[in-house]
């Protein structure tokens, strides 16, 4: 009889606990294990009241964590898929085949559980058998507790646990499995991502770009749906919101299609500025709206706020710099069927403000009634200016004020890296508007979008002695 030595490490939670034990086999079956490297679907009995091993395979030498691809991956720049193939030893228990439905449902907390692999493999010793393979991190040392052996021995099924090579190739591996194996050792793993339609949008950090090939690969691999991945090279350009961005994978096709709210839009990625993480955002202020109101969209982009408030019955004014964004925005109009309730400009934020919204505040204030109950909504996301821009609302309208009900409500967005980002935001308005919000207005944390940077929204109605210029006596 041969002797081996055989340990695996099994990894749970962060927490990892070593199991080593011994046997015996013939050795035809040491003979096997030198020639091979390994043994594929090998099949032991353990007994309950021994300590057990398996052959030592080439792969099992470096004493590897469950589920994680062989370490020679580490430092992989170009993705080969055949380099991930690898077996480990996991427990099992050889079942009649009509009883095995039955078993699985009884012991579905301890059969193994990942997608992709196989739960119910065949016997090769007895085709009249079938093994259920158990998941090594809820056996522990390959034994199963009393309430389990009560199961097999009310299914007369031999409680013995055996242990069974099953093979994982780069198929059976998640994303982040297969990119934390390749990225130097506790370096961060990117494995989320932005997806916008086909695309998925990345933020590689500098230690990842000589990876950025693969990841791009592995992604489009592991995401159903994903041809393209980009990465992008440069801030947003602050002028039109776009960004330079290097395609990591996949195709190179740029423009797409996305749902947002049960609202269709096309766009080109490369060339407009698009966030899938401001839905909530859009549907909070939409949600604000009432029909009839008036919206005035200073910042359009392609339209997230200006269509879906434009389907609500809203009158929209929606304006964007950029002319690709322009472009896009009339398109999306016109898909969505509410290009004869947006009127489209393409003009710096202040003339759109001096322009347009003052003639149609100008127009629209003076015939309010009592009774009428339209509200004006100006929105302002550009959150690296925004704020810079509050002070074209000092005296923008001539004449006496109209009631303070009927004051345009200001949406206002902004960054802030200052400990009291709320605080923040309210003084940059002030400043720019020349007067205190205290009691005026309210503030919105949209999301965090770096480690100390917050996204934020003000809210509050234009002050009726900011707003209006009253003329001389």
């Amino acid at each position: 009889l041969w002797r081996f030595g055989y340990s695996a490490r099994l990894l749970k939670t962060n927490h990892v606990r070593t199991a080593a034990s011994n046997t015996s086999f013939p050795a035809v079956w040491m003979l096997a294990a030198q020639d091979s490297g390994r043994i594929p679907g090998l099949f032991v009995v353990v007994k309950k009241t021994s300590f057990f091993t398996m052959p030592e395979t080439v792969k099992d030498k470096a004493n590897l964590e469950l589920y994680s691809p062989h370490p020679e991956v580490r430092g992989m720049t170009l993705l080969k898929r055949e380099a991930f193939k690898r077996t480990v030893v996991v427990p099992a228990l050889k079942v009649k085949k009509e009883v095995v439905n039955t078993l699985l449902r009884s012991l579905k907390n301890r059969v193994l559980q990942r997608p992709g692999l196989k739960r119910v493999v065949e016997d090769p010793e007895d085709e009249n058998n079938r093994l259920v393979i158990l998941d090594p991190h809820k056996i522990t040392e390959f034994s199963l507790g009393e309430s389990e052996q009560e199961v097999l021995k009310q299914l007369n099924v031999c409680p013995e646990v055996s242990k069974y090579n099953l093979e994982l190739t780069y198929e059976n591996f998640k994303s982040e499995e297969i990119l934390r194996a390749v990225l130097p050792e506790g370096q961060e793993v990117t494995s989320g991502f932005s997806r916008v339609g086909h695309i998925a949008h990345l933020n590689l950090r500098d230690h990842q770009l000589p990876y950025r090939y693969l990841i791009g690969q592995v992604i489009i691999d592991k995401n159903p749906g994903i041809t393209c991945v980009v990465n992008k090279t440069n801030i947003i350009d602050s002028t039109y919101r776009n960004f330079q961005m290097e395609v990591l994978a996949g195709e190179s096709n740029l423009v797409t299609k996305v749902k947002e709210n049960n609202t269709a839009y096309e766009l080109d990625f490369s060339k407009v500025y698009w966030n899938p993480r401001l839905s909530t955002e859009h549907s909070r202020i939409v949600e604000l709206l009432k029909p009839g109101d008036v919206l005035f969209d200073v910042f359009a982009g392609i339209g997230p706020f200006a269509i879906p408030a434009a389907k609500k019955k809203c009158h929209v004014l929606a304006n964007d710099l950029n002319p690709d964004s322009y472009s896009w925005l009339l398109h999306n109009c016109k898909l969505n069927k509410v290009d004869n309730k947006v009127k489209v400009f393409n003009m710096d934020g202040r003339d759109f403000l001096l322009g347009p919204v003052r003639e149609e505040l100008s127009k629209e204030l003076p015939l309010l009634r009592g009774e009428q109950k339209t509200s004006f909504h100006i929105v302002m996301n550009l959150p690296a200016l925004a704020t810079e821009f509050l002070d074209v609302f000092r005296h923008l309208l001539a004449g006496e004020p109209c009631s303070t009900a009927d004051l345009p409500t200001v949406h206002c967005y902004g960054f802030s890296k200052h400990d009291d980002p709320v605080k923040d935001i309210q003084e940059r308005a002030e400043a720019s508007l020349g007067t205190s919000l205290d009691g005026r207005c309210s503030t919105y944390l949209v999301r965090n979008v770096a480690p100390n940077k917050e996204m934020l929204c003000i809210s509050f109605q234009v002050p009726a002695e900011v707003l209006y210029k009253r003329p001389c006596p």
